[in-house]
C-alpha cells in the first residue's frame, strides 16, 4: 500500500532541503518565506545538505549490491522517507540544480535498492516541490532544473507540486522580488493540491 499525504494539511510533514552552501542564500529565503505560510500544526524540518557531506555515489548493482547507509546518507534516507512533502531548495548552477542536490538524487539510486527500506513504494504518493532563485529573467532558463525533479517524482509516483521562481543574484535580492514574495504566500497551500491536481500558473510550469 503506498503512502498519500494527509487529507489534513496540518498532519503534513515538510522536510526542506537546502541544496546553497550559501547560508540564507535568495533560494533559501524565498523557501523560508513560503514555509511561513504553512497551515499551523504542519512539521518542518530544515537539513542543509553542506552540512551532510556524503561519498559519491558508486553505483554497486553489479558488485555485490549497495551496504546499508550509515551516518549522513542514514540520516537522508529517514528524513526523506519520514516527509510527505520534499522541498528542494537550490538556486539555479549552469542551469540546474546544485552538486549537493544532485550527489542526494544520485542516492536514490541505492537506496531503490535496499529491500529493507522499500524506497519506491513508501515514496509514491508524496509530494515533490523545488525552490529556486536565479538571476536570469527568463523563467526558461529554469526548464533543466525543474525537469529534474519533476521526472524524478515521476519515476516514484510522487506528486509534482511545481516550482516557486524568484529572482535574486547577490544576497537578499530575492527580498525585492515582489512577485515571487507574493506567490510564496499560498505555493505550499493554494487549493490545497499539489500542481497534478490544479491548473498550475505559468511560473511553476518550468
Amino acid at each position: 500500500m503506498t503512502q498519500s499525504a494527509p487529507a489534513d494539511p496540518a498532519q503534513r510533514r515538510f522536510l526542506f532541503l537546502l541544496g546553497s552552501t550559501r547560508r540564507e542564500g535568495n533560494s533559501e529565503l524565498l523557501a523560508r518565506r513560503a514555509a511561513a505560510h504553512l497551515p499551523a500544526g504542519a512539521e518542518q524540518r530544515w537539513l542543509r545538505l553542506a552540512d551532510l557531506p556524503v561519498p559519491t555515489f558508486v553505483d554497486q548493482r553489479h558488485d555485490g549490491g549497495h551496504p546499508e547507509p550509515t551516518g549522513n546518507l542514514r540520516t537522508l534516507l529517514d528524513a526523506t522517507l519520514d516527509a510527505t512533502d520534499l522541498v528542494v531548495v537550490s538556486p539555479l548552477y549552469w542551469y540546474s540544480v546544485t552538486t549537493g542536490v544532485k550527489q542526494y538524487l544520485d542516492h536514490w539510486s541505492g537506496w531503490l535498492r535496499l529491500p529493507e527500506a522499500d524506497f519506491k513504494r513508501r515514496m509514491a504518493g508524496r509530494t515533490m516541490w523545488a525552490v529556486t532563485a536565479m538571476a536570469d529573467r527568463d523563467p526558461a532558463r529554469a526548464e533543466p532544473l525543474a525537469g529534474t525533479l519533476r521526472i524524478s517524482a515521476d519515476y516514484l509516483a510522487m506528486r509534482w507540486g511545481g516550482v516557486l521562481l524568484g529572482n535574486g543574484s547577490r544576497p537578499g535580492d530575492v527580498l525585492t522580488d515582489t512577485d515571487a514574495l507574493r506567490r510564496a504566500e499560498t505555493f505550499f497551500t493554494a487549493d490545497d493540491a499539489p500542481e497534478a491536481a490544479r491548473p498550475a500558473p505559468a511560473w511553476a510550469t518550468v
